[in-house]
């Protein structure tokens, strides 16, 4: 029974608030050290740890990880969420349930711009929930639509959950492959997670929009229209705040989808990009933003379209020719960068950008890591045979057993993040599943909208904590997490429709890849 007690030990720890990569890596080594003594381990295990480490670290997925997050900070820090926000509430908010939908909006918006829940989550938060707040909205309602929203960044693509679904996916369908006798190379590719959740990610969208318009028809007293002074903005406004993040969605996505870069490079565009836009907002001038802007995009669409490889011996004149055009356009990007980082390093957000950065990836490796050696310790200790044999004695086959797993996630995420719950559980059940019949692609969409509402279960959701800091004092913890069940259960909605209808996460990436 350790393998159990392991699992029941981890929560505990998490519960009391240990550091998450230690609780983890912790944990292992004391089951590891009571299963060598008991005769129920075999310590030589341990042994596969470095290789383990070692294929986490030349993981070229999870190089993406950092540069979305970074695009992320840098577009909250910037100011352009916030000014997003504002001309979003002042053009809806004049309607009955308009700010509502608005945060919605800004929040879909914000989500496949920079993907970090707590970036938006804070923002909506000080901004968007006060305004709600003084005008009348049902303080619950107000406080459920904000963390919703927020959670967005996890389904809609791009988003470090996604990135690390795709990897775990990907492993576990080739193991599946494996034990099927199938040595295949084939695996599961990110642009195809990308794709899969692209549609499920706007459907869940339209489901909060929906709700929301018969709530403000059935209830017009918890969603009154807002009173603004300053009026609605102009159309040079309203393009102002919206073209800049949805021109950086379109190049990121655009390039993954279209096949024109992979997530680490499309990444890399984010990020300068992201540079670009906030240096232009603290003030760089326009001719300097708009030539890093067009080389960056040149560069981008001829090093996809007409790459060159410089140090091959065979090139002819024409690539000669693009190898240094394509230099020039390097060094005036690179050019034009430097002084975007100078402008904002002057506006002293430099250093909170690389700061936070790093302490977002660092704690999501950090997590990756320790998990590899909690796996492989609950392995040795006959955790995998168990839950083998508990998903194969599952009533209904191999939907019993998806029903089981999903059943599961929900109830762990009340107490683990999504990256514990990718990097531990997921591994072990997955290849199982795959096994049984279940579409891979559609099986990452379902997980992914089920561990999105990991942010929103009390008690430990990490929305409800980012809304808690940057709630007003008058907003009570009860009242966030009372505005969070409607939504619970249109995330219940999301994932029937899905789980019905599997052509809305099937088709997109069967079209755009085959």
């Amino acid at each position: 029974m350790l393998d159990l007690w392991m699992i029941a030990a981890l929560i505990v720890g998490i519960v009391l608030g240990y550091p998450v990569a230690f609780t983890i890596s912790g944990i292992a080594v004391l089951f590891a050290g009571i299963g060598w003594l008991t005769g129920g381990f075999d310590a030589g295990l341990f042994g596969a740890i470095g290789q383990r480490f070692f294929g986490v670290m030349t993981n070229r997925t999870l190089i993406a990880i950092p540069l979305f997050v970074m695009m992320g900070v840098i577009l909250q820090r910037s100011g352009i969420a916030e000014r997003l926000l504002e001309t979003m509430a002042r053009m809806f908010g004049h309607r009955r349930g308009g700010l509502g939908i608005s945060v919605v909006l800004v929040g879909a918006l914000l989500a496949a711009s920079t993907g970090i829940v707590g970036a938006t989550v804070i923002a909506m938060g000080m901004i968007a929930l006060p305004t709600m707040i003084r005008n009348g909205y049902d303080v619950p309602l107000a406080c459920g639509t904000v963390c919703t929203a927020g959670t967005l960044g996890q389904i809609i693509p791009p988003s470090t959950l996604l990135i690390i679904l795709s990897d775990v996916m990907s492993s576990a369908y080739q193991q599946a492959q494996y034990a099927q006798g199938k040595f295949s190379i084939q695996t599961i590719s990110v642009g195809q997670t990308f794709a899969a959740a692209m549609l499920p990610g706007l459907a869940i969208v339209g489901i909060y929009l929906l709700y929301l318009v018969i709530r403000a028809w059935l209830r017009p007293q918890d969603m009154t229209p807002v009173m603004d002074e300053t009026g609605r903005p102009s159309a040079a406004e309203i393009m102002a705040a919206v073209v800049p993040p949805i021109a950086l969605i379109v190049a990121v996505l655009g390039a993954i989808l279209g096949g024109i870069a992979t997530p680490t490079e499309a990444g890399a565009v984010g990020a300068a990009g992201a540079l670009l836009l906030a240096a232009r907002h603290a003030g760089m001038p326009g001719w300097q933003f708009w030539a890093g802007f067009l080389a960056l995009l040149a560069l981008a669409i001829a090093a996809g379209v007409a790459p060159v490889r410089m140090q091959r011996n065979d090139l002819t004149e024409t690539q000669q020719l693009l190898g240094m055009v394509y230099a020039v356009l390097a060094l005036v990007s690179m050019l034009v960068l430097a002084l975007g980082a100078w402008r904002i390093r002057l506006g002293g957000m430099l250093s909170a950008v690389v700061t936070e950065t790093a302490t977002v990836s660092a704690m999501i490796f950090a997590t990756i890591l320790m998990a590899g050696m909690f796996s492989l310790v609950f392995i040795g200790l006959g955790g995998e045979e168990r839950l083998a044999d508990l998903l194969e004695s599952m009533p209904g086959g191999p939907t019993g057993a998806l029903l089981f797993t999903m059943g599961l996630i929900f109830l762990l995420g009340f107490f683990l993040d999504f990256v514990e719950i990718s990097v531990i559980l997921l591994p072990l059940v997955v290849p199982m599943l795959i096994t049984m019949g279940h579409d891979p692609i559609w099986l990452a969409v379902l997980i992914a909208i089920n561990l999105q509402t990991s942010f929103l279960t009390p008690p430990f959701g990490f929305s409800l904590f980012y809304l808690r800091g940057a709630a007003p004092p008058e907003v009570s913890t009860g009242q966030i997490y009372r505005g969070v069940v409607p939504y619970l259960a249109l995330q219940a909605a999301a994932v029937a429709v899905v789980w019905l209808l599997p052509v809305i996460a099937t088709w997109l990436p069967g079209w755009l890849y085959g």
